[in-house]
């Protein structure tokens, strides 16, 4: 294995840097004195679309797609780095660059497994980041973390598919650049395999039936620059059945092709955002004194240093090493890896940010810093694409299975 970057890679990661200190860091304070001024919460800051035309003119945009076609053509090897540094401001450089989920899984699936029409009429635009989507598959009335438990129903009646279902945090959604939806519902809801009973079908927001009810909270925040985690009701909603992505009863298979490089991206996201944690800490402990002495003389405040530098190293390679897997052996061939780093990295982060939040005090929970919004995005990455305690029971059956 040999994670040293090649020509390309510092190429892009020497751009990205002077973007994000050029660009995208001066521009975190405009967007939030933008968005007050805004009609609607959820509408966008134009300083957004400023940073995605300045993105697009130096190539720096949609770098998280392998495939030549569609993306940057890089491996995940080579993305690694990048993500990591737009881990960095998590809530605005993916957007700037067109790495942002959900609409990065949802590019992945059409481009994977959309037919023609599907790739021109939603593939197409979102590559080119005139519109958003949403991905509705956790539901508020059973344990999503068993995808073979949602209830949303997907029917045939003649050339059409009906949906009657209600999901919810499905991300994106109060946006109003959102315009399309991948549905997760069941095609077969008696089929004797329950991994084949469910489908994924395009839904267009402003189809009859579609209420995107309301903005769902994080940790008591709306999470603007997601666009939201909504509630979404579809209640008899009609879409000609060309809309179903693949065949009847491959929506499970579809989920988990998405979810593997969704889990790595956030992995690869989460190691910036450990990094931007340590140099406000850093930054904070040399300039603050407390007892006769600055933070940084304290021997704790020393300790959360040296630990977070220790684990973000550790946290990296393990990225890397399933970055370098999935390029060679395929999705398939890292799962263990890929549900390693799931559960590590959002733990260990979550701490190194909490030890930031702790060394600056009353500031650190507070809205004149970034570290409580890091905090909680961390946080719900513990819950989000499967939580931990479901990859912690996978990856044990895994390394039992030697010894049966």
């Amino acid at each position: 294995m040999d994670f040293s970057f090649d020509a390309r890679t510092e190429e892009l990661r020497t751009k990205l840097l002077a973007f994000m200190d050029e660009r995208v860091y001066p521009a975190e304070a405009v967007a939030e004195e933008q968005r007050a001024l805004l009609a609607s919460p959820w509408d966008t800051p134009a300083v957004v679309g400023e940073l995605k035309a300045e993105a697009k003119r130096q190539g720096l945009w949609n770098l998280f797609l392998p495939d030549a076609e569609y993306g940057a053509g890089l491996t995940n090897l080579q993305y690694a780095p990048l993500a990591e540094i737009t881990g960095r401001s998590p809530h605005l450089a993916p957007t700037a660059l067109n790495c942002a989920a959900p609409d990065t899984g949802n590019m992945e699936v059409l481009a994977q497994f959309g037919d023609e029409a599907q790739r021109k009429q939603w593939l197409e635009p979102l590559l080119a980041g005139e519109i958003r989507s949403a991905f509705a598959m956790t539901e508020p009335e059973v344990a999503s973390s068993d995808a073979t438990n949602i209830e949303t129903r997907i029917r045939r009646d003649g050339d059409s598919y009906v949906v009657d279902g209600r999901k919810w945090y499905i991300s994106g959604a109060m946006n109003p650049d959102c315009k399309i939806f991948i549905v997760m519902g069941k095609t077969d809801p008696d089929g004797a395999d329950i991994r084949r009973q469910q489908s994924m079908i395009l839904v267009p927001r402003d189809t009859p039936g579609v209420e995107v009810r309301r903005a769902m909270q994080v940790y008591g925040y709306e999470d603007h620059s997601h666009g939201g985690h909504a509630e979404v009701v579809f209640d008899g909603v009609r879409v000609p059945a060309s809309n179903l992505i693949g065949e009847e009863g491959g929506g499970f298979a579809i989920a988990q092709a998405r979810l593997g490089p969704g889990r790595i991206h956030h992995c690869m996201r989460l190691i910036g955002m450990a990094e931007r944690a340590v140099e406000l800490t850093c930054r904070r402990a040399v300039s603050r004194t407390a007892f006769g002495k600055t933070l940084a003389q304290q021997g704790v405040v020393q300790n959360w240093i040296a630990d977070a530098r220790v684990t973000i190293e550790q946290l990296r390679l393990l990225v890397l090493k399933t970055a370098w897997l999935m390029d060679t052996v395929g999705n398939r061939g890292a799962h263990t890896e890929i549900q390693a780093i799931k559960i590590a990295t959002p733990r260990a982060v979550v701490e190194i940010i909490d030890k930031a939040v702790q060394a600056h005090g009353a500031g650190g929970v507070s809205q004149d810093f970034p570290l409580a919004e890091l905090w909680a995005s961390a946080r719900t990455l513990k819950l989000a694409d499967g939580p931990d305690e479901v990859h912690q029971r996978s990856l044990a059956r895994r390394e039992l299975k030697k010894y049966l």
